[in-house]
């Protein structure tokens, strides 16, 4: 085993084992990802599958086209009660 293994620590990762909170470590040996527990010493071999499928959310549409949207104008308003409150002020002072 080679002494130059950098480990990363995963923020949030739970311990399957111990349950502790960012304890875990990923890195790689032997062309493998593993992880390990620094307080248990739990470890195991992460698989990791390429060939997952994206599940389509709002974010990312999976057939969703882009449709020609043309540009439109926005119009503003003013708002009637703003205008009332500011004149009330004013005949106050």
């Amino acid at each position: 085993m080679s002494h130059n293994i950098k480990k990363r620590f995963i923020a949030g990762a739970v311990c399957p084992r111990c349950a502790e909170m960012d304890r875990i470590v990923v890195f790689e040996q032997e062309g493998q990802q593993r992880r390990e527990c620094v307080a248990c010493g739990y470890s195991d071999i992460l698989i990791i599958q390429p060939d997952q499928v994206e599940l389509p959310t709002r974010v990312n549409p999976a057939d969703k086209k882009k449709e020609d949207v043309t540009p439109q104008p926005i119009k503003f308003f003013p708002n009637p009660r703003l205008k009332k409150q500011s004149e009330n002020s004013n005949k106050t002072d």
